[in-house]
């Protein structure tokens, strides 16, 4: 199913590339608690619960710009040819080796259960406005974000494009090849 510019509020199919673009073409209200709340139960296969699952566990506490941020992440890296394909191929990329893993959830050593089922719901209809296409603009094509409470050694090097609630988000940096 593909992501249908009506639902939030009549943006041309022309912006809707999922890439970057100018924030004009996302509508505010996409942000809102209140739309989230009206959009139908969220469905969907493997890489749909891969994705919910993700928020879930590292932005179910943030804000919905909070969250979607968050998945923006993980679809810059699906787009990027230096990550998985895949939804699941990205969130998973390294668990099972320590301090290899991208997202601290795969790799802390608990037991990963759902005990708040709207929280779930929620990000679960995040994952599928994502999943379906809604343009990717909060971040600016951070493929890397890390909660404010840590310091990383890695973001050093990496481009800041914003901070969004409780993250702070990073763009991949340029690699130029001398010739």
């Amino acid at each position: 199913m593909a992501f249908d510019a009506q639902q939030i509020g009549g943006v041309e199919k022309s912006q809707l590339s999922g890439g970057l673009g100018s924030m004009s073409s996302v509508p505010s209200h996409l942000y809102s608690a209140d739309y989230i709340a009206q959009l139908p139960k969220p469905t969907g296969g493997k890489q749909w619960k891969c994705l919910s699952e993700a928020l879930y566990f590292e932005a179910r506490g943030e804000t919905i710009k909070g969250q979607i941020a968050v998945a923006e992440v993980i679809m810059n890296r699906v787009d990027s040819a230096s990550y998985p394909d895949s939804v699941c191929g990205v969130i998973h990329q390294g668990t099972g080796r320590k301090f290899a893993c991208q997202f601290t959830y795969t790799c802390d050593g608990r037991a990963e259960v759902i005990h708040e089922a709207d929280a779930y719901e929620q990000v679960g209809k995040i994952a599928r406005l994502l999943l379906d296409g809604v343009p990717r603009k909060l971040t600016k094509g951070a493929t890397h974000y890390h909660t404010t409470s840590v310091s990383p050694s890695w973001a050093r090097k990496f481009p800041k494009t914003t901070k969004i609630g409780s993250h702070v988000f990073y763009k991949q940096p340029t690699v130029v090849s001398s010739n």
